[in-house]
């Protein structure tokens, strides 16, 4: 959200971000925080400062979605941007993905409840990729695929040395059940038996901490069982790292060509970690792909235009 508005700003834009969640990773560019309480002191000073109202994660300014029928009466322009659990259903995730975990989304009943409440004023809604799509697109009379914005200015290429003899593995799980943390930590375990690698699990740190720890890794794992990379991933592309992440099958072809990640999923997943600490060669290759898919796919200054382009068509 902070990165979006920070991207709509330098367009000569104004743009805000309301963020009530908050936790350790302690995003703040670009991001006015605060809790529930004061952003309804601050109801009616938002009514009267914006055009057009991006909504995130299944929520609005009032818990109840009351604010829709007045943001309309007033010709707001608005859209809802879904971010994955909050719309993950969980049987229909199922059907398409034998390994993914849905424990964190709300059940069937809430998401549909909320989905029909929003889409009684909101027409359009904005998802990261066809993973979430498919979650939605019945719901929204149009539902675009904006990729994930990143800052490219903060992240600086630090490619893997081939000369380096104990390469450094990282995992950076904010949610273990639905990383796959169990399947990456056993894997691991196994491959200790032939190679000698470091590995270490990143929690519990800020975002700042955590992007600075990530320069000196040789190989990141994301997420094993979601189906879709996520921002983890694109940042660790961005510091030209390889990225092992788990794309469905189904999914493979709507993203880029290009996409550089090593698609695994907890059957292969030794397979292929195995491949990278073989070749240091390939490593730096699929660091260096990764860096140019982030600048040509995920670069806020890229996102915007598409972002764009969808509110002025609203």
């Amino acid at each position: 959200m902070g990165i979006l508005s920070s991207a709509l700003i330098n367009k000569g834009h104004y743009s805000r971000g309301y963020n009530t969640f908050h936790s350790y990773l302690g995003y703040k560019d670009h991001l006015i925080n605060l809790d529930h309480e004061t952003l309804e002191e601050s109801y009616q000073e938002i009514l009267d400062s914006f055009d057009l109202y991006h909504f995130h994660y299944g929520t609005t300014l009032s818990s109840d979605f009351s604010d829709l029928n007045e943001l309309k009466r007033r010709n707001k322009k608005m859209i809802m941007h879904h971010w994955g659990n909050d719309v993950r259903f969980h049987d229909q995730a199922r059907k398409n993905n034998p390994y993914v975990y849905t424990e964190d989304s709300p059940p069937n009943e809430t998401i549909h409840d909320k989905l029909t409440k929003i889409t009684a004023y909101i027409k359009e809604a904005i998802v990261q990729d066809y993973e979430v799509y498919d979650y939605v697109k019945n719901y929204y009379e149009k539902v675009h695929v904006l990729p994930i914005a990143i800052d490219l200015q903060y992240f600086h290429a630090n490619y893997p040395s081939v000369l380096k003899e104990k390469p450094l593995i990282l995992h950076a799980p904010t949610n273990p059940d639905f990383k796959g943390t169990y399947y990456i930590e056993k894997t691991l375990e196994n491959l200790k038996q032939e190679y000698d690698f470091e590995y270490r699990r990143i929690e519990k740190m800020s975002h700042d901490e955590v992007i600075n720890i990530y320069k000196d890794a040789d190989i990141i794992i994301d997420q094993v069982l979601c189906g879709s990379y996520g921002l983890l991933s694109v940042e660790s592309m961005a510091l030209g790292k390889p990225v092992i992440a788990y794309i469905r099958p189904d999914l493979v072809s709507c993203f880029p060509a290009e996409l550089p990640i090593v698609n695994s999923s907890p059957d292969n997943l030794y397979n292929q970690v195995k491949a990278l600490l073989d070749n240091p060669i390939q490593r730096k290759k699929l660091g260096i792909k990764g860096r140019e898919y982030v600048e040509k796919i995920h670069s806020h200054n890229v996102v915007v235009n598409q972002l764009l382009d969808i509110y002025l068509n609203l």
